[in-house]
């Protein structure tokens, strides 16, 4: 082994290393080996960067737009009402929903396909009094097996073309992954279909029903002179009790008692975490005098609370309310703040009435729940640090994780991908947060009011798109670069959303990675690791070596970024084929569909990952169904893989 055989294969053990962890993204992962790859000197400094300009970058980033412009102008709402039958038992609705989900990621995002379905499946789980879970995990696997019929149907095939061209062959055409994917595809949703949904674990997820008719923790708080002051928790519980209502936490100049002792007296400014019932939280607020902490006064009323009294809202309304933070450092910052609130919900409502002056002031209040994608600018942030409350006038009232109501504080809490918010305020204000921070509303779709001319014109340039790409007239880059710049010309998707549109972390593990997978091949670290594959484990068989090279990298992409799986496997997939004198076709192709066979955990897919709160399921719930699906995949694709490429 050489010196540089070495350092790259530990760059890689580290690298993979930090994928499993999980604790820095995927992004910053790459560019961090990519910079070790240069300061090694193994890859030249000249040459780090020019991943980014590579065909298949450009085709991704192209592709994510045209997706959003199906997305935004309704053309899949359309399709949807159309194919999914509206009575029907569960198999065959299932197989319709995970079908349409299949066919839809064939010609764009994944993710996107997964998000315009969802809230049509929870309905659908609904209707057939099903939890939502036995539809989610069929409908997010489908997504992900649809992906793998074309060659941008997700990125690993784009990097698996790329790799064959840098082979020294053409790229892979916009249908040669169609007969193997299709098998698969159509083999594993008719599984999923007759059998598979009924080997999802059943999880009863909390959900905007359940959050307005059963219990719910909010925050009230002792303002001065309030019966409650001075009493006991013991005092309190039993008014609470007679509401059927009960104190579970305490908060006391911002930190939080869990468990506080019955004897604990409460004071004025205190916080009291009461779980209640929405009918009986008035009762419980007003035989102890309480507010609720955060709640949000009407512009026209603020200023007059505020004079009255800076620590409560001023109309009083008994509306669960959790949302931005309130200042403790004294008493001038909450009347300043207060007032910061009223000024802003004074200019949203003038706003509102210049642009559409034949409207009046709704008070209608709504509670919508909304899930965080994974490419939400949500992710990692909390209603604080994004002033919830004062930018957008609405309420955070609790958050699902997991099926679990988490009992931290609401607003301080970071998002995570896959959570539930619920969130109260009117449906306007709520759209427009979902839409502003990458989210999807499950009650109900609030967000995209279709356009049929638009969603006529995202159609013809997707089809035009993926025809010059599939018949050769333009390579795929230019094909789909093309069709971004006509949806921009059109609006299908207005020129400042295009980049919104573009999931950067990916393009940066892309770009990161390519020059990177370069160093694998170029320094013979790759035929190294194929050669022991092949000593230790397939003996100098090919069917073996390309059957370990499929699992390898299924085991792999469920743990790890799917992109950076087969930009990891490719070099590996070369080396191995040719140590064994044979056509790397099947191999790269055994790359493709592995690395887009993520079933097993909630974080191998974004879409495993998507569904995890709404489904309310478990980290170790996805195998169940994944295993039988991810055996299922190997058994069809091996033999699909030699008769359609040959050794």
């Amino acid at each position: 082994m050489t010196t540089d055989q070495t350092i790259i294969i530990a760059i890689l053990v580290a690298a993979v290393g930090m994928f499993l962890w999980g604790r820095w993204r995927h992004d910053m992962v790459a560019m961090g080996a990519l910079l070790l790859c240069v300061a090694a000197g193994v890859v030249p400094g000249a040459d780090a960067f020019a991943g980014f300009g590579h065909p298949a970058v450009i085709t991704v980033a192209c592709v994510l737009v045209l997706s959003r412009g199906l997305q935004t102008s309704g053309a899949v709402d359309a399709l949807a009402r159309r194919v999914l039958p509206a009575n029907a038992g569960p198999t065959v609705t299932i197989a319709a929903v995970t079908g349409l989900a299949a066919v839809l990621s064939a010609f764009m995002n994944n993710v996107g396909a997964l998000a315009l379905l969802m809230p049509i499946a929870i309905q659908t789980a609904a209707k057939l009094k099903l939890p939502p879970g036995k539809v989610l995990m069929p409908l997010a696997f489908g997504s992900i097996l649809g992906g793998m019929t074309t060659l941008i149907g997700t990125p690993p095939n784009l990097i698996v073309s790329s790799f064959r061209v840098q082979n020294g062959s053409s790229s892979f055409a916009m249908f040669d992954f169609t007969p193997v994917g299709l098998a698969v595809a159509a083999v594993g949703v008719i599984f999923v279909a007759a059998i598979g949904w009924r080997l999802v674990p059943t999880r009863e997820r909390i959900g905007a029903d359940d959050f307005d008719t059963g219990t719910y923790f909010t925050e009230a708080r002792i303002p001065e002179n309030a019966k409650a002051a001075g009493m006991t928790l013991r005092e309190v519980e039993k008014i609470l009790d007679q509401a059927d209502a009960q104190v579970v936490g305490l908060i006391r100049n911002d930190v939080r008692v869990s468990g506080p002792s019955p004897t604990r007296r409460v004071w004025a400014d205190d916080i009291l975490v009461i779980e209640a019932e929405p009918k009986t939280l008035a009762t419980a607020l007003s035989a102890l005098g309480l507010k609720l902490a955060e709640e949000l006064p009407k512009p026209d009323e603020a200023e007059a609370a505020i004079a009255a009294d800076p620590n409560t809202g001023p109309d009083g309304a008994a509306l669960p309310a959790i949302g931005d933070a309130d200042s403790k450092n004294g008493q001038d910052e909450k009347v300043k703040g207060k007032k910061e609130d009223a000024k802003a919900a004074r200019q949203d409502d003038k706003n509102k009435k210049e642009n559409d002056p034949g409207t009046t002031h709704s008070d209608e209040i709504a509670l919508i729940e909304l899930v965080v994608l994974p490419d939400s600018a949500l992710v990692g942030r909390s209603a604080t640090d994004i002033r919830l409350r004062t930018s957008y006038g609405i309420n955070l009232l609790a958050i699902s994780r997991q099926g679990i109501r988490s009992m931290a504080r609401l607003r301080t809490m970071p998002m995570r991908a896959g959570d539930v918010l619920l969130m109260q305020g009117t449906p306007e204000s709520v759209a427009e947060f979902a839409t502003n921070f990458s989210m999807v509303p499950l009650a109900e779709r609030t967000i995209r009011l279709p356009d049929k001319r638009q969603a006529i014109l995202a159609s013809v340039i997707m089809a035009v798109a993926v025809a010059g790409a599939a018949l050769g007239l333009v390579p795929a880059a230019i094909a789909f670069a093309g069709g971004m710049l006509a949806t921009m010309a059109f609006r299908v998707v207005p020129p400042r959303k295009v980049y919104e549109a573009i999931d950067w972390p990916v393009i940066v593990l892309l770009g990161a990675l390519i020059p990177v997978a370069g160093a694998i091949e170029s320094t013979g670290a790759a035929e190294l690791i194929a050669r022991v594959i092949l000593d230790s484990v397939a003996r100098g068989h090919a069917i073996v070596a390309l059957t370990v090279i499929l699992i390898v990298t299924m085991t792999l992409s469920d743990f790890m970024n799917n992109a950076a799986t087969a930009a990891v496997m490719c070099p590996i997939a070369i080396g191995t084929a040719a140590s064994l004198g044979v056509s790397a076709d099947p191999f790269l192709m055994a790359v493709a569909i592995g690395a887009s066979c993520a079933f097993l955990t909630p974080i191998g897919h974004q879409n495993n990952t998507l569904i995890l709160g709404p489904g309310g399921f478990h980290f170790g719930d996805y195998w169940k169904l994944g295993l039988p699906l991810e055996i299922l995949v190997v058994l069809v694709s091996v033999p699909m893989l030699l008769l359609v490429w040959p050794f």
